[in-house]
Parts: structure tokens; C-alpha cells; sequence
């Protein structure tokens, strides 16, 4: 069936019904949850101890699918309990003859929270699935099953795709609101049909506690729902956990599990602001002050939160890899966290490690150059050419020196003449973190490194999270600002608007890909349109 229009009023949904699953996500009551539970009040969202549970196991936490291909994917859920996954999918909503594939035995050891690999799925389908639970010591007591579905990738060009990305969920003291119902936002995403959700960071703000309410600039109160491990700053495994199971929460954010699959990145309130690998912090609130010991909780947490392929057959849980998404598209998932050097101001005649590391960065041309897909985008979860301050420090790669390349940005500028040189075309960066949504075009004209083919980079977000004034621009590779829209002051609140999302729509017989900058809201704030094949657009 058709898609929204091209101004994103809703068409008949090719997702629609999915034989009740969206009710079921939505109608379950999470633990800890109960109608006498006030607002505001901490509550507490972990399992209970088994042996203080009856009953058949529990899916309470809806269903996600993650870093679909065109013949795979990945499928998640959380028990209350000890239980097996076990995950069944059809090509129809009746599940006639559907295919049953075991998962995993779900217990402490992940937070009771498991991933299944689906194999050999047709392209260019819809895969409906449903995950039950069954109780390892009775396989006769079963969960209610939660369902699910996607869309796995084409495998011919004349399908065309179309994709959502933002980032930057809770944060700044704006968690789950039930005056607004939750994340409205991913309600109004999932209306737009897209094929996947890229999560660009910041998916949690495990370093930003809550409080039960926020007087906002007009007298009126923001009301949160605040659970035990959002009452603080994270720094065991266990509330590091709780950060991720605190947006599973919002019914808007299950629903939309259930029906649309991700490709997820991190990047640094997944920890704790700003850090870097070896950073000893500064801030009182932490008992446990080595970011390198709060990063592998983090990451250990993340990892089990949501399905990502590289996380689910590397042991080492490398979270940079490349997506195909069948001929029109490849997404080069970045991480700008794990493989950093220090943050410093950014003025280093030689900076080795940058903001990838040597390995990530081969990685990165060596897959580049192996892609055969007409567009590439680059899923960054910072900014190029904004400067994002940390103090004296930087924190992206801008560092406010408009002249030769320096710091990170010697990194970048390595990786910008290589796609230059190799010929590599139909490059787009797509980011987040900055709290604002923004477009900038990337020249060498105007730039004081100029060995680059030009190329747009875009910025969408925040989601549920405070906005902010727009960055300043660094002149090194030769930004030029084509639309901004961002608040004037710091922090506003989510009520006052500001919340923002990107679309991404690639047209199969044109091989055209168009960016839409869009609120929360619906409107459409800037599109621009980029031809296959071509530079200097």
C-alpha cells in the first residue's frame, strides 16, 4: 500500500492491523505500574526474584527489531523472569504455517532480555513475527504473545526506501510525561510508514536524573515519571539497565518498536556527558569516577536493550558497522565514543587517535570503497562542522579554528580526500546531538581545506529532550548553513516545541534521495533533493 505523500499527510499503512500487536504492546501493564502508582513517584521496573513470581512469564516490554537486511534481522524482548524466546514469523497476519525458531534462555545474566537472529527472510517482504516465553522448568506455561513486524530490505533498485533518523531521548531533567502521553513524537514517526528508525545517539540520558516535576517559564509544572535508577546518576550495571528499561516505558516508544526496526548508535549520555576513554571524572555525584568502567557497564547494557548485529556475533560488542539496505542504500554506522583520544582543545599538529581511532577509520574507507550502493550514508553521531564545546575542550571535531585542518579534524580531512580520490560519490552525513535541527552544505570553495568532493551534512533531534540555541560554525571544510531552526535560549522544554526528526526518502527509478527536516507536529521545514552520481548538488 501506499505511503504518506511526499507533504507527509498519512496514507493506508502497509503495517496496519498486525493482528492486534500494537493494541497488545500498548494495553500491557509494566511492573512496578499499577493504577494506584502516583506520577512522580519512584517505582521500581526490574524483575522480580523468581522465586517470588507465578504464573506464566511476561513480555511487558513489547518486541524491537534491529539492523534489518534483505534476507535478515534481529528480533528482542524482555521476561520478568527465567524463560526461553522462542520467535515465530509469517509472511501474513494469520500465521498460517508460520516458521518457529528457538531463542535464547533469558536470565540475570542479561537482564532477562534476549536476542534472536532471523535468517534466509525473503527480500522486499513484509515479515510478520510474534515472540512467546516459555517457562524452561514447564514449557506448558507460555506468555501471552507480543507481536511485531518490518519490512526486510529490497533487492531491486525500483523499490525505493524511506527512512526516519533523530536522537536525544530524556534528557535534560524532560523524561515521560503522561500530560503529553509519553513520546507523542514516535506516534507521529511511525504514522509515515518508514522502512527503519536509524537512532543517532544519545538513546538514553543515563547521566541526567529526574525529578517529579520542572517548573516551566510560564508557571506551569512538567510532570515525569521517575523510577529508582532514574533518581540518580548511573553508575552501577543495574542502573545503567534501568535507563534503557525507563523509555520502554512509554507506550508511543513500544508501538513503534513493534512496527518499525532500528539501526542504532551511541554516543555519550549512553555514560556520562562528554567522556572519553581514560577520563577520570570530576563530578561529585559519581562515586565511580573511571569512565572506562562506567563505559563498559554502558556498553553492556546497550548491548542488551537493543538488537544490533555487530553487538549480537562480536564478542568484543564492536557497535561501528555497515547496514545494506539493499541497492539504493548502505548506512556506516560511526562510533565516536569508544576509540577517541582525549578531548582537548582541538589544536594538535598530529592527532593519530582523532575521533574514530586508526582502526575504525580504515574500516570505514575500506567498506566505503567496497559499497556498490548508489547512496552511502554515514550515520555520525556528532557533528563535523558545528563546535561543541566541553569546557576549554572540544567535544566533536570543530574546534573554532577556521584554518588547516586540526585535532580530529585531520582525521576527517584524511577520510574526506579519500572519498574524493577513490571517486566515491552519494555520501551523506546524518547526525544529531545538538539539540537543533540544521542543514549545511560542505564545499571546498569556501573552505580552508579544500582536497574534498562537497557534501551535505544534516541534523535533526532533539526527541524528547531540551532544545538548544544553534552551534557556531567552524570554516575548515567550508560549512555553509542552509536552514536552521532552533530555540534562543537553553533547554527549553519539550512542550514549548522545538522536537525534531529527519526523513529520508530514495525514489527507486530516479535513484533521487530527499531530505525533509521535520517537528514534532508534522510540518515540513526544509526538504532538499540530491541527484545520484553528481558532486557540488
Amino acid at each position: 500500500m501506499a505511503r504518506a505523500d511526499a507533504s507527509g499527510h498519512p496514507a493506508p499503512d502497509r503495517r496496519a492491523v498486525l493482528r492486534g500487536s500494537l493494541v497488545a504492546s500498548a494495553a500491557l501493564a509494566l511492573p512496578g505500574l499499577t493504577a494506584g502508582t502516583a506520577v512522580g513517584a519512584p517505582v521500581r521496573t526490574g524483575a522480580a526474584p523468581a522465586q517470588l513470581l507465578s504464573g506464566r512469564p511476561r513480555a511487558d516490554w513489547g518486541v524491537q527489531a534491529g539492523d534489518v537486511t534483505a534476507g535478515s534481522a534481529l528480533v528482542w524482548v524482555r521476561s520478568d523472569r527465567p524463560a526461553r524466546m522462542w520467535v515465530e514469523t509469517s509472511a501474513t497476519e494469520s500465521f498460517r504455517n508460520p516458521r518457529r525458531l528457538r531463542g535464547p534462555l533469558l536470565g540475570p545474566g542479561t537482564d532477562f532480555t534476549g536476542t534472536t537472529a532471523l535468517h534466509g527472510l525473503p527480500p522486499g517482504r513484509q515479515v510478520h513475527y510474534r515472540v512467546v516465553l516459555t517457562d524452561p522448568d514447564d514449557p506448558r506455561r507460555t506468555s501471552e504473545p507480543v507481536y511485531g513486524a518490518f519490512r526486510t530490505a529490497p533487492s531491486r533498485r525500483r523499490d525505493g526506501v524511506r527512512f526516519l533518523w533523530s536522537g536525544d531521548l530524556a534528557g535534560q531533567g524532560w523524561g515521560i510525561n503522561p500530560d503529553r502521553g509519553g513520546y507523542p513524537i514516535f506516534d507521529e514517526m511511525a504514522r509515515l510508514d518508514p522502512d527503519f528508525f536509524l537512532f543517532s545517539g544519545d538513546t538514553v540520558y543515563a547521566d541526567g536524573p529526574l525529578t517529579e516535576t520542572v517548573e516551566l517559564p510560564d508557571g506551569g509544572l512538567w510532570r515525569n515519571v521517575v523510577t529508582e535508577e532514574k533518581a540518580k546518576v548511573a553508575e552501577t550495571l543495574a542502573e545503567y539497565r534501568g535507563n534503557f528499561r525507563y523509555n520502554l516505558m512509554a507506550e508511543s516508544l513500544r508501538r513503534f518498536n513493534a512496527r518499525v526496526p532500528s539501526i542504532v548508535q551511541w554516543d555519550d549520555h549512553e555514560v556520562v556527558n562528554n567522556w572519553y576513554p581514560g577520563e577520570i571524572l570530576t563530578d561529585e555525584r559519581y562515586t565511580e569516577r573511571r569512565a572506562d568502567v562506567l563505559a563498559a557497564r554502558a556498553r553492556q547494557a546497550f548491548g542488551e536493550y537493543f538488537p544490533l548485529s555487530s553487538l549480537h556475533r562480536n564478542g568484543e560488542g564492536r557497535i561501528h558497522r555497515v547496514v545494506r539496505h539493499g541497492p539504493l542504500l548502505d548506512v556506516f554506522v560511526l562510533d565516536m565514543r569508544t576509540h577517541r583520544g582525549a578531548n582537548s582543545p582541538g589544536l594538535e599538529t598530529s592527532d593519530p587517535q582523532g575521533v574514530l581511532g586508526a582502526e575504525q577509520l580504515a574500516w570505514l574507507k575500506r567498506e566505503l570503497a567496497r559499497s556498490r550502493a548508489v547512496w552511502k550514508v554515514i550515520a555520525s553521531d556528532m557533528p563535523l562542522g558545528l563546535i561543541v564545546p566541553d569546557g576549554e575542550n572540544v567535544e566533536a571535531v570543530a574546534q573554532g579554528d577556521p584554518g588547516a585542518p586540526l585535532g580530529r579534524e585531520l582525521q576527517i580531512a584524511e577520510l574526506l580526500r579519500f572519498v574524493k580520490h577513490r571517486r566515491i560519490t552519494g555520501t551523506v552525513w546524518l547526525t544529531a546531538d545538538v539539540h537543533h535541527t540544521s542543514a549545511q552544505h560542505y564545499s571546498p570553495e569556501r573552505a580552508a581545506f579544500k582536497d574534498f568532493a562537497p557534501f551535505w551534512e544534516f541534523v535533526s533531534g532533539p526527541l524528547n529532550a531540551g532544545a538548544f540555541p544553534a552551534s557556531s560554525l567552524d570554516g575548515t571544510f567550508g560549512p555553509e548553513r542552509v536552514f536552521v531552526k532552533a530555540p534562543e535560549r537553553g533547554n527549553v522544554a519539550p512542550s514549548e516545541g522545538y522536537q525534531f526528526y529527519g526523513q529520508v526518502d530514495i525514489d527507486g527509478d530516479s535513484g533521487e534521495l530527499t531530505v525533509r527536516l521535520r517537528e514534532e507536529g508534522g510540518a515540513v521545514l526544509f526538504t532538499r533533493t540530491l541527484r545520484p552520481g553528481l558532486v557540488g548538488q
